[in-house]
């Protein structure tokens, strides 16, 4: 299942590249979580930009599901082609938060 979510993700952020939805703005496949029975996958996304542009770009995702889901089929060799659900995944964000609070607090080696 490792190798099948990696290969998912592979070809959902190449294909992401090529979407012309203006509200989706710059979004990062992070995760790919796929069930067993290849039904489902649920894509972990990371998008830049305000809560407002991150919602925007949510629904432009899954506006496009049709699309990714037909580039997954013609890419990929596998039983059934996943129904993607595609959900926002705040760990680079807090990544950064993390960054920045240790920035602050670390002293300036000058």
């Amino acid at each position: 299942m490792r190798r099948v979510n990696e290969s998912v993700r592979q070809v959902l952020a190449e294909a992401l590249l090529e979407l012309k939805d203006p509200r989706i703005g710059l979004v990062t496949v992070t995760g790919v979580d796929t069930t067993s029975d290849l039904r489902q996958a649920t894509v972990f996304v990371s998008v830049f930009g305000s809560p407002r542009k991150r919602q925007a770009s949510l629904q432009g995702l899954a506006a496009a599901h049709g699309l990714l889901q037909g580039r997954l089929a013609r890419e990929l060799r596998m039983k059934r082609t996943p129904q993607l659900t595609f959900e926002y995944d705040p760990t680079v964000e807090r990544g950064v938060r993390m960054t920045h609070l240790i920035d602050e607090l670390a002293p300036n080696d000058e």
